[in-house]
């Protein structure tokens, strides 16, 4: 078995039991495991902070939560399961009917051995979840409820780790805190972000800073990308383009959402990547991840989402069945492979700048439309001479400009050696 891999996984493992909201102390453990393989600083945003249209929320913990029969047999037990309880239940402690304890049971009928994931962030209200044939066996008169859990005047918990770049542009790569027991949404983003700062900080290290600089934020969903973008406003233009890592660890074949734009460094990078490992790239949608917050019009940081099989999309999907068997260390490490091969073409792919920008430089009177002649193969050249010049622009690398031309890597790596002859155009690493 691949070592990468297993590594990755075992780092699932390991975080999988913690109990994780958008806030709360599930969060702080997590990061803090982070904390042992990479130096992140950690953030605390006090409860009621007014982040553009959102307040922070109250933080929320849970100590215990069971539903037993009156003989005192507990038939429901947050201690089995995390996912037995709605995030951000209420507290109660009450004896209830069946069937006022009915209308707060969630279960799957169609998967009838599995525990949904189901929340309740911002309607005060309490739950649980089990599976349907535990639901079948609930038929005495009534049942002890309990749910200890506290709403406080806290905080939301994030963390973030910057590694600077040659330029003081940078780019963003976000993944999510919030959920549970699930192991490929959230925890596969997480494994996968963690390893991939271990390994571009073990590179800046042996050979220095790279373009750009890159900042990773580990962040609860939603809730989380809205504050972090309300407590960096002022700084936000420094972001050249971002990506949102999850559900990355499943068996299906890689899946890359482009941006709203779809014109950002990471939308031409991880596209391209992503098709090299057999996977495919979709249009942008308004829904899913936090790639909706940072692609947000008042925004506009051009944000992609890589996952595997998309959210949504898999029966496993926010429920108990999203487990370590879900995913793979192959999934893991294909993933991890995207991720380095396209930040790796993003900052160490040279950029050329048009010298001579203002309309179309003439060609014929430094000899390059000579050196053509008239055949086929020519014509294919001078093209790429025209392409290398449109977009030569210090933001587009040659895989950028052969995407968009259809016009092979060797020709264009020719007729930007014949520019850079005749002084017309410059390549910057």
């Amino acid at each position: 078995m691949d070592d990468q891999g297993q590594a990755l996984h075992d780092f699932c493992r390991e975080l999988f039991p913690i109990c994780r909201s958008i806030t709360g102390d599930g969060v702080r453990e997590t990061l803090r495991l982070i904390s042992k393989r990479i130096p992140i600083d950690v953030h605390e945003v006090p409860s009621g902070t007014p982040v553009f249209d959102w307040e922070v929320p109250a933080e929320w913990n849970i100590r215990e939560a069971f539903i037993e029969r009156l003989n005192g047999e507990r038939v429901v037990d947050f201690a089995d399961s995390n996912l037995h309880v709605v995030s951000y239940s209420t507290a109660i402690d009450e004896v209830l009917t069946r069937d006022e304890l009915n209308g707060h049971l969630h279960s799957l009928e169609d998967f009838p051995d599995r525990i949904p994931y189901r929340t309740s962030y911002y309607s005060p209200t309490w739950g649980f979840c089990l599976s349907h044939h535990q639901r079948q066996t609930l038929q005495d008169d009534a049942y002890r409820v309990r749910i200890d859990s506290t709403h406080s005047q806290g905080s939301l918990t994030y963390a973030e780790l910057f590694l600077p770049g040659r330029e003081q542009q940078e780019l963003l790569i976000s993944t999510h805190t919030c959920h549970p027991s699930l192991a490929n949404d959230n925890l596969s983003g997480l494994s996968v972000a963690t390893r991939l700062a271990e390994l571009l900080a073990e590179d800046a290290r042996a050979n220095g800073p790279a373009r750009y600089g890159v900042r990773f934020i580990f962040i609860p969903g939603t809730i989380g990308s809205i504050t972090w973008l309300a407590q960096n406003r002022s700084t936000l233009d420094r972001i050249a383009s971002a990506l949102v890592i999850s559900g990355v660890g499943d068996g299906g074949r890689a899946t890359f959402k482009v941006s709203r734009n779809g014109n950002g460094i990471i939308d031409r990078a991880f596209g391209r990547a992503t098709i090299a490992h057999g996977g495919s790239v979709r249009p942008y949608l308004p829904y899913g991840y936090d790639e909706r917050q940072f692609c947000s019009p008042g925004i506009d940081i051009p944000t992609g989402c890589l996952m595997r099989t998309p959210y949504g999309e898999y029966d496993a999907y926010h429920s108990s069945a999203d487990d370590l068997q879900l995913v793979t260390p192959a999934g893991l490490h294909d993933t991890l492979r995207i991720c380095v091969e396209a930040l790796n073409e993003i900052q160490r792919s040279p950029r050329f700048i048009n010298l001579a920008p203002h309309c179309e430089p003439q060609l014929g009177r430094r000899g390059l439309y000579d050196t053509l002649g008239g055949n086929n193969e020519a014509k294919n050249l001078q093209l790429a001479l025209l392409w290398m010049l449109s977009y030569s622009d210090g933001t587009h690398t040659l895989a950028d400009i052969a995407g968009l031309s259809g016009i092979e890597d060797p020709v264009l790596e020719r007729a930007a050696e014949l520019l850079t002859s005749a002084d017309l155009l410059e390549a910057r690493p």
